[in-house]
């Protein structure tokens, strides 16, 4: 039995390496039926082409899918597409709610902006403790800094499609030739050249998964009481309030109106964007039961298969039928 990492995922086939050769892998049947879901990242035992066991994960993002990562590195264009900060909040909002190192790489350096533009952008992320640098993937500029960033890291990128986060990963190792394609005229975006998340190896302890994109990214799995603990500076504030439930929107005695000043107003817009969304989370569960049936079972500290509610009353209509013709076969 060997252990290893996913790598890439391709249909229904693992790409697991190992300390001694790359291994093409199937899932066991039993991980199937305990409805086991291996995602890029994850550590493994194989066995015989078969994926065995799924070891523990150190951590976990769900959209895109992938496991055991150090940190996010965000890029961002600052032209070309141009800037959007509300799109830049989510990235380091989610980040944050899964417990992740966030890195701030801003590229298409040479594509030229005013020096204005540069002070603000690190007004407002600097004092909240991120590290920042500028890149340009076509000129190599900075790109020395990138790959500094991430270095004996497992990193995984985000960032909008045409930001140049292929054209990065190119810089630092040509070796990789990843697709990259021209911002669209007609809408001014980019379009995703990645299909897969995959780990691409700089060396033995640094590491960059690729993926597809954080795609329909939206606060809409907590409660509007708990948006402001993804903002720093706004979560420095809670439970000064008049009211234990303030969302610093319009409420009396809330202590973050009062120092909204102190606030940067793209960071404090993003906020109410994402309240916004946590509301329509909020209404959406206060109608529908959370409940959910699990698939596995612990008994004597070992995992099990359980039945589905739907399989064990069919398995009780099997029984009562044949009890009943066994009744009938009596009389």
């Amino acid at each position: 039995m060997k252990k290893g990492q996913v790598y890439k995922i391709h249909s229904d086939f693992y790409y697991v390496r190992t300390d001694v050769q790359n291994v093409e892998c199937k899932l066991r049947d039993v991980l199937k039926k305990q409805r086991e879901k291996i995602v890029t990242g994850d550590f493994v035992e194989v066995e015989n082409g078969f994926i065995t066991k799924i070891l523990p994960r150190k951590s976990f993002i769900p959209r895109p899918s992938v496991a055991n990562i150090d940190q996010i590195i965000i890029v961002s264009a600052l032209k070309s597409p141009d800037l959007d900060y509300t799109q830049l909040d989510r990235y380091i909002a989610f980040a944050k709610y899964y417990g992740l190192d966030v890195k701030l790489c801003f590229n298409k350096e040479d594509l030229g902006f005013e020096d204005e533009f540069i002070a603000e952008i690190t007004s407002i992320y600097a004092p909240l403790g991120y590290d920042i640098f500028f890149t340009s993937a076509t000129e190599h500029w900075g790109v020395a800094n990138f790959q500094e960033a991430l270095q004996d890291k497992t990193s995984v990128l985000c960032g909008g499609s045409g930001v140049g986060k292929s054209s990065l990963i190119n810089a630092i190792n040509s070796d990789f030739s990843l697709k990259t394609k021209d911002i669209s005229e007609k809408t001014g975006r980019g379009t995703h050249t990645t299909r897969h998340c995959e780990i691409m190896y700089l060396d033995d302890d640094t590491k960059i998964i690729d993926t597809p994109g954080f795609s329909n990214l939206k606060f809409d799995f907590l409660l509007p009481t708990e948006v402001d603990l993804l903002f720093d500076e706004i979560a420095k504030y809670k439970g000064m309030c008049k009211y234990a439930d303030c969302l610093h929107i319009t409420e009396t005695g809330c202590k973050v109106l009062e120092n909204i000043n102190k606030i940067p107003e793209t960071r404090y817009k993003s906020y109410l964007n994402f309240v916004e969304e946590a509301r329509t989370y909020k209404e959406k569960i206060k109608y529908e039961g959370r409940k959910t049936e699990t698939s596995k079972k612990k008994i004597n500290s070992k995992t099990a298969v359980k039945i589905s509610a739907v399989k064990r009353q069919s398995a009780r209509n099997t029984m009562r039928q044949r009890v009943y013709k066994e009744a009938e076969n009596v009389e």
